[in-house]
C-alpha cells in the first residue's frame, strides 16, 4: 500500500570557513511531505547544533510544499541569521523543485 508521505532530499554547498563545512561539505535537507495535503509534517537539516536543528524544524513543518516558498524563503533571511543562511535557501528550492517535478507532474 504504500506510505502516506513521501521522504525528499536536497543539498547545497556550505560556505567555507563555517563549522558545516569543516564538517559536512554542504548543507542538506531532509523532509517528509503528507503526499495528500502537500504539507511538510517533520523536517531535519545538516545543522552543527540540536538548537539549530529544532529551529528549522519549527520554522518549516506546516508548509504546504506544493504552493510557492517565497515566504518561508523571507523567513530564513529574516529570522534564521546563520553563516550558511544561502546554502540553506538553496538547498530549500532544490528541494522545492525536486518535489514539484516528482511528485506534482501529471503522469
Amino acid at each position: 500500500m504504500g506510505m502516506e508521505t513521501v521522504f525528499l532530499t536536497a543539498y547545497a554547498k556550505a560556505p567555507q570557513n563555517t563549522s558545516l563545512y569543516e564538517n559536512n561539505k554542504q548543507m542538506g535537507v531532509m523532509l517528509e511531505i503528507n503526499k495528500q495535503s502537500h504539507v511538510i509534517v517533520n523536517a531535519e537539516a545538516t545543522f552543527i547544533t540540536d538548537l539549530a536543528k529544532d529551529y528549522f524544524k519549527r520554522m518549516i513543518v506546516g508548509t504546504d510544499f506544493s504552493k510557492e516558498i517565497s515566504l518561508l524563503i523571507k523567513n530564513v533571511e529574516t529570522d534564521f541569521m546563520i553563516p550558511s543562511q544561502q546554502a540553506l535557501i538553496v538547498a530549500l528550492k532544490v528541494a522545492h523543485q525536486k518535489y514539484h517535478d516528482n511528485f506534482l507532474q501529471e503522469k
